[in-house]
């Protein structure tokens, strides 16, 4: 695999793109696993982005039914294009953030690390079985952190209140050309049942984490125009802020069902209004 990858990069005379985020997996055994993972069989509609120069999309192509190919470089498309006779593998060109996606049931992505926050909230929107993704070790952490750890975020708080994420797999910075400066890891997603699943306001979770280690109410203080309160309105209903469920609590503390209680209860006051087609 590393051979074929240098071949290429040769061949082409190839230079990595820094501001697309270009490092490319050189470590056969961490494809194979990440294959694995995803438990693939020919029923299955994979979704790649950012496929680089193939090393996974090739392991891909072997188990799975079809193959979606995102990728962003038309240098990496020609290469893509000219060297694999993939007969289940189409390359889609373009930027994954604002192609149209085809429909596909898996995700199993090297992804650049430049648009994972993102991606990751695309991918959410969008629906899946199971999702393989590799990320910054740092990012990675933030998916995984539970309520109250240090590194516990709006994007933490998103995440799981749609699906289970678990780091697999740590990697070292010596598994990818050219070397990056951080470590990575493998984060396995997988979304909960609908019934479990907690629908949020992304203008409330944005205001709130805007200041994550204030209080509910500190923070709703600060940021009520996130909400698209004026001032005068913010006035009006300042008193009635401080009966919010988890109004003393740390933003940082709040689990996915604590915000959706308050977001109802601000509901209650007019301040959020329901989903249009909702009572």
């Amino acid at each position: 695999m590393r051979e074929r990858l240098f071949s290429l990069i040769s061949k082409y005379g190839l230079k990595t793109s820094h501001e697309l985020g270009q490092n490319f997996l050189v470590v056969p055994d961490v494809v194979e696993r990440n294959v694995e993972r995803a438990e693939l069989s020919e029923r299955d509609v994979v979704l790649e982005v950012g496929p680089g120069l193939g090393v996974l999309t090739d392991a891909l192509s072997r188990v799975a039914g079809k193959v979606y190919a995102v990728e962003k470089d038309p240098r990496l498309v020609r290469i893509l294009r000219g060297e694999y006779g993939w007969p289940n593998v189409e390359i889609i060109e373009g930027d994954a953030l604002k192609v149209e996606f085809p429909g596909f049931n898996k995700v199993v992505s090297n992804l650049p690390y430049q648009i994972s926050s993102p991606i990751t909230f695309r991918f959410l929107k969008h629906g899946f079985e199971r999702a393989v993704l590799m990320y910054q070790l740092e990012f990675a952490e933030r998916i995984v952190a539970k309520p109250g750890d240090k590194n516990y975020s709006r994007l933490s708080l998103m995440v799981q209140a749609k699906a289970t994420a678990e780091i697999v797999e740590r990697i070292g910075r010596g598994a990818f050309w050219p070397r990056p400066k951080v470590d990575s890891a493998v984060v396995l997603m997988e979304p909960k049942n609908r019934a479990d699943t907690v629908e949020l306001n992304e203008d409330l979770v944005r205001a709130l984490f805007q200041h994550r280690r204030s209080t509910v109410l500190a923070a709703l203080k600060k940021s009520y125009h996130m909400l698209g309160m004026k001032r005068e309105e913010f006035r009006r209903i300042r008193p009635a802020l401080a009966t919010l469920p988890h109004a003393k609590k740390r933003v940082f503390h709040l689990s996915p069902e604590e915000v959706l209680e308050i977001e109802d209860a601000l509901r209650d006051m007019g301040v959020i209004k329901s989903p249009q087609g909702s009572p």
